[in-house]
Order: C-alpha cells, then structure tokens, then sequence
C-alpha cells in the first residue's frame, strides 16, 4: 500500500462546519491507512463536536489521526515527500510554510464544495508558488468531474440497517427524550443559523393535520414559539459528529446549515432544507441557486428553500405548506432517494484526493 503522510490545517471561521469537514477528512484518511496530523486554531470546536478530545492536551491521537494546536506548526516541520492541505484558503503558519521548500512535499488547497460549473474547470490545477513547491486547487462537488463528496465505504448500509429499527427507540436512545413521538408523526430537524424565518417555518408546520415534532439540537431558538396546535418543540442534547447520521437518519425533513451537515444530510436520503453561509454581496444565493439546478426538487420545495434563505417568513409559510402536501411531498422524498443514489456512484472526497496526491508524486 502507498503510503503519503498528511498534514491537514483547519482555521475555524464557519461555526462547526470547518472543524466538521477537516476532522471527517482527517479520519477519513486515516481509516485509509495514512499519517494525519490535524492542526486547528480552535481545539473548543472540534471538541464540541468530538467529546473525547482534552482541549487543554498539547497533543492527542483519536481515530488514528494526531490533532495538534495551529502555534505548534510554527515550530514542525513539514512531512519529508507527504501532503499539506491548506483547507479553505487558510494560509499556513510563514515559518512551516517556507520549511516546505526542498521537502518534495506536495501542496493541496481544499476548497469549498460548490454546486457551479465553473469548479469543473478548475479542479486539480496547479497554482505557482513562491517557495517552488507545486500547489493544487481541490474541490469538492456534485459531479465525476469534481472531487466528489465525503463518504465511507459503509454509510449508506448503516442508514438502511437503521431504517429497519424503530425509529422513536433510536431517537430515546440517540437524544435522551423521556418519550419517543407517536408513530405518524413528522419528525423535523432544526439546524439553522440565528436569522432563520422560524416564524413562518413554526406557524406552517403547527398547520398541518398530523402530529410534528421538531428536534432543536442545543438551545431552543430564541425566535422560536412554543409549543402550539400540531407542533411540539423538543430541545435535544448537541449529538457529537459521529453520530450524527443517525439523527439525521431518524427525520423525515431536515434543515440543515453549512457544508458537512449538508453532505451528511444527502447521503440520509430524506428532504432537506439547506441554509447556505452568507457571504457579502449575496454571492451565496449564486451558489445556491448552483446547487437547486443539480438538486431538482419538485418546485414547491425549490421555492422553500429559497425562501429560507431570504429569511421571509410568510414566504416560508406559504412555500412550506405546498412542498409537505401530496403530491409534492411523495415526489421530494423520492427525488431525495434518486439523488442520494446518483451522488453514491461518485468518487468518495478522501479516497480521490489519496489517489490524486499519488498520481502527482509519481509524475513528479
């Protein structure tokens, strides 16, 4: 087997989502049997994420991979013939990065995963240097002309063996509820940013004919109401990144945020409802409009998750109703599954970029 050690530095700047996918890479590479060491501005967050993680250690090794605090790359020096993923434009401590030179090691910079086609073109160039080592843009994405999407070998068999047990015991078990909800009822992920139209998004649901559980990992929303009619509000423990897929896998529509919740959501195979980062200028709406182009979803459900991220609550209300009745709603479900089935045949993000890094050493 092809050995290349790895460095990988994380700066944490989206909430959870950079440590998220960094430390999911990190492992990811590691399962497939390299050096990882993973060097992060902000142990606290990757913490939250990874409880057994001692953010007052100096260094530790979890999961086969070696997590240290971003200063003491000032001091390493850079892996002799490996990789340094610089993930996200984060630029590398000055006096690590001019240490690369002359340790034939090869520079990587992960991108953010972006539905437009632009990336397609992009991907894998090589971007001169300074310090004469080889730098390469890497970018995630939606098609095989892309990186491909995170994923290990056994996610999609573990969602199905989860799907054959009963879900309101996952759920008690996952999250502490003292009781599990009824067996009809729709059970929603609540995982937004604090400007989501919760408003329009709890009077819609509390609407409709069924019982509605909605599951609010952490605190409750400040703007979110109470329980009202259909609608029961259930805060829930934040789960660690491991698990998860399982409570995703235990909803039948998620609202999610970031980059990572939104892969992990898609291989779950249910509804979901993206909200996107801001950026100035609203140039996120650009890639997200990028992204509902690949995802077809029936219109109804387009509409919504635009809506959720202009932050209009009536619009909610009203986009939201139309995608959870028939028969929009069996049509979102199952071009939910159609998807998931289409990304799977699709590279794994860590397996690609392993197999990209030994390609250009054995041209090098």
């Amino acid at each position: 087997m092809n050995i290349l050690p790895f460095d990988l530095f994380c700066r944490v700047v989206d909430n959870f989502g950079d440590a998220g996918v960094c430390w999911r890479l990190a492992r990811r590479l590691a399962a497939l049997g390299q050096p990882v060491r993973l060097w992060i501005d902000r142990p606290e967050v990757l913490a939250r994420l990874l409880p057994a993680l001692d953010v007052q250690a100096g260094e530790q090794v979890l999961d086969g991979v070696r997590i240290a605090p971003w200063h003491r790359a000032e001091q390493a020096m850079p892996p002799r013939g490996g990789v340094v993923v610089e993930a996200f434009a984060c630029d590398l401590p000055p006096a690590y990065e001019a240490a690369m030179a002359g340790r034939d090691c090869l520079w990587i910079n992960l991108e953010y995963l972006s539905a437009e086609s632009w990336v397609e073109g992009c991907h894998g160039l090589p971007s001169p240097q300074a310090n004469g080592v080889s730098k390469f843009f890497f970018f995630p994405g939606f098609t095989p002309s892309t990186g491909g999407l995170l994923r290990e070998p056994d996610l999609l068999a573990r969602h199905a063996d989860a799907r054959a047990q009963d879900r309101g015991a996952r759920l008690q078990a996952l999250t502490g509820l003292p009781a599990a909800p009824p067996s009809d009822a729709l059970c929603v992920l609540l995982f937004c940013y604090p400007d989501a139209p919760l408003a329009g998004l709890c009077a819609a649901l509390a609407d409709l004919e069924r019982p509605v559980w909605m599951l609010v990992p952490g605190d409750r929303p400040a703007a979110a109401p109470r329980d009202r009619d259909s609608l029961r509000i259930r805060p829930i423990p934040f789960v660690p990144q491991s698990r998860f897929d399982e409570l995703l896998g235990c909803c039948d529509l998620n609202f999610i945020r970031g980059e990572d919740s939104l892969v992990r959501a898609l291989w779950a195979g249910a509804p979901l409802v993206w909200q996107i980062y801001r950026q100035a200028e609203d140039i996120h709406l650009d890639k997200l409009e990028a992204w509902l182009d690949r995802a077809r979803w029936p219109a109804p459900a387009t509409e919504l998750t635009r809506d959720w991220n202009r932050s209009d609550d009536d619009a909610v209300s009203r986009s939201l109703a139309a995608a959870l009745r028939e028969p929009v709603w069996s049509d979102w479900r199952a071009r939910s599954l159609a998807w998931r089935d289409e990304l799977a045949h699709l590279a794994d993000l860590g397996q690609d970029l392993l197999d990209f890094c030994l390609r250009m050493h054995q041209t090098r």
